[in-house]
């Protein structure tokens, strides 16, 4: 009846249902245990009307002309290059922290001395990691180091993650960097933007093929039995080839213990007015327990009178509870995960891809582009 089976339609999924269906001619089993397809990426209109991302903001960016070019087949683009601001000290200044946040934190002289010592020490226009900069012998930039840590890095993580940076992998350390530039943008890839009509309607037209068939509202356990003994398929033997974007943990009915996820919870409100904002998106490291809020429109591009916003507040994923966002990448985690990926390399025909599955942080081009190449080695 089917020559794959996917299971799980957020990005990874979608991605290789499309391909195998319009260029391999496959018939493609897509099993999904959520109302909707799209995964964290899914996007709605809330009861105003306004464009929300359910699972908070997602901008799409890429330095990969293949993955911006495959998934410019789906929609058109509304091109938005991110800018975040963070508050310090009750004042809103630009990040990630570069040279131009200098000039907002500091008297002159000092922010000018900073400002030489970065860029002939360390170069213009790269990024350095905090905890990187905190090794750093010379006294004004181990005094900067310290000062973004404890004022931007270190609670924001604590909020984030429930522990601190330095219990983190530097993968994940990493993307909160100093970014020595004046370049205000979030991203400096060369493709930045979203779906002019919205993610969801994006994964639509991917699944717009009849070979392609959806069960949302379906656990895999429900249809199918994955073993190495065999694979079965509403009863009857299936040997074809399973994609699996799930989480890595379940597909064993954890075996070796649930590996450990970071979720979110969001608090929305509405206003009668156009933006309450100035920019898409403003964080909090230091008080409140949120850790951003989030301003829609700005990120969408939709003309509206009303303007929706979401404050953002990280929690401990509970199983059956809430949803996992983010790995706690960490070396005891790692160690299971790889428990986990060996009994996964036993199973014939089963292949793992994206963030639940790899137990890895993507961003959204890495998990497209991961999904390509994955198709390129099954075609």
């Amino acid at each position: 009846m089917f020559n794959t089976i996917i299971i799980g339609a957020g990005y990874a999924g979608l991605v290789l249902a499309e391909r195998l269906a319009s260029q391999q001619n496959q018939k493609v089993l897509v099993i999904e245990q959520r109302q909707h397809i799209g995964g964290n990426a899914y996007d709605r209109f809330d009861e105003y009307g306004v464009l929300i991302h359910e699972y908070g903001p997602h901008i799409f960016h890429t330095r990969s002309k293949e993955v911006w070019h495959y998934l410019s087949q789906f929609t058109e683009w509304y091109y938005y290059e991110h800018r975040v601001l963070t508050k310090i000290d009750g004042k809103e200044v630009p990040i990630p922290f570069n040279l131009n946040t200098i000039n907002e934190v500091f008297p002159k002289e000092m922010a000018e001395r900073i400002q030489q010592k970065l860029v002939s020490l360390l170069g213009y226009n790269v990024r350095v990691p905090i905890l990187k900069l905190r090794e750093q012998g010379d006294e004004d930039l181990k005094f900067l180091a310290d000062y973004v840590y404890d004022k931007i890095f270190l609670n924001y993580t604590l909020k984030q993650w429930g522990i601190g940076p330095e219990e983190l992998d530097p993968t994940v350390t990493g993307r909160v960097p100093l970014y020595i530039s004046r370049d205000d943008r979030y991203f400096q890839d060369k493709y930045q933007g979203l779906p002019k009509f919205g993610y969801t309607e994006m994964f639509k037209k991917m699944l717009d093929h009849p070979n392609i068939h959806l069960m949302l509202n379906t656990k895999f356990q429900d249809v199918m039995t994955i073993s190495e003994s065999g694979h079965m398929l509403f009863g009857q033997t299936f040997e074809g080839h399973i994609i699996y974007t799930g989480s890595i943990d379940e597909l064993f009915d954890y075996t070796y213990g649930e590996l450990p996820y970071r979720s979110l919870r969001f608090e929305y409100d509405t206003f009668n007015v156009e933006y309450k904002q100035t920019v898409g998106q403003l964080n909090s490291p230091n008080g409140y327990d949120f850790t951003r809020i989030t301003e829609f429109k700005h990120l969408t591009g939709q003309m509206h009178s009303k303007t929706t916003l979401a404050r953002e507040y990280p929690e401990e994923y509970v199983r059956g509870e809430n949803t996992p966002y983010y790995p706690i990448i960490t070396e005891e985690n790692q160690e299971k995960y790889k428990q986990y990926k060996k009994l996964a390399d036993s199973l014939t025909n089963v292949h793992l891809v994206g963030r639940l599955a790899e137990y890895k942080y993507y961003d959204m081009d890495a998990v497209v582009a991961a999904a390509l190449k994955l198709y390129n080695k099954l075609k």
